[in-house]
């Protein structure tokens, strides 16, 4: 058809409530390739929440980094006081991470909101038997700390997704897998858990990068906290 394959500008991608945001991604992606648009629409990265569907799908921005952030991939610790923010200019502060501290044998890392009120704290605790690299944990005050499946669980990771949630769970992997990731993500090799406070299901996560909340209750900026340290 004429006119088809001409280019059209499209308007910039809104960035969308961070506190209704049940799933998210860190990604540069903001629209993804269609059978009308041969390559995916890269923006600045951010935490970014799919919406729409079919040729109209977007990855709204909810959350920034800090400008200049280089994306290292690098899961690693981090010692560095960091935030995410509003805006892509970084001047309007959504939550910030402390330094971490040990306590009790694990690392601690404080979460403030943009008045600097402590909300929650992220823990980093030294591999146990059965695991091979450090598990993280999330308290939020007033609920049982969330636990992952790679602290608890004593199989292989592919067991343990089929232990844990089943079809439901794969289900999920396959909604965060959907929302599109920077080039140097291999869904193959990613890693997925699930975050349980007490019995509840409150969070599945994939590769530290996607998120999909499971909980109403559950305070995205300790989900968003959680992604900033793990892609710093």
């Amino acid at each position: 058809m004429f006119g088809r394959n001409k280019h059209v500008d499209e308007a910039p991608v809104p960035v969308v409530p961070w506190a209704d945001a049940w799933e998210f991604a860190v990604s540069d992606e903001e629209r993804p390739a269609t059978e009308h648009r041969r390559r995916p629409v890269l923006g600045v990265r951010a935490v970014r929440v799919p919406q729409g569907g079919g040729l109209q799908r977007v990855n709204a921005p909810c959350a920034f980094f800090a400008p200049d952030t280089p994306d290292t991939s690098n899961t690693s610790d981090t010692s560095n006081t960091s935030g995410l923010y509003e805006d892509p200019a970084g001047q309007r502060l959504l939550c910030s991470v402390d330094p971490p501290q040990d306590v009790e044998g694990a690392r601690r890392y404080d979460v403030r909101d943009a008045e600097g009120q402590v909300i929650g704290a992220l823990r980093r605790i030294a591999p146990l038997k059965h695991a091979l690299k450090p598990t993280w944990r999330i308290d939020q005050p007033g609920h049982a700390e969330l636990v992952s499946s790679a602290e608890w669980a004593k199989s292989a990771p592919r067991e343990m997704v089929q232990r844990g949630a089943g079809k439901l769970l794969l289900g999920v992997v396959q909604a965060v897998s959907d929302m599109g990731a920077e080039g140097g993500d291999q869904p193959g090799k990613a890693r997925v858990l699930e975050w349980r406070s007490g019995e509840e299901l409150v969070l599945t996560s994939e590769a530290d990068r996607r998120f999909l909340v499971r909980a109403a209750w559950l305070d995205r900026r300790l989900v968003l906290a959680y992604a900033l340290i793990r892609s710093s």
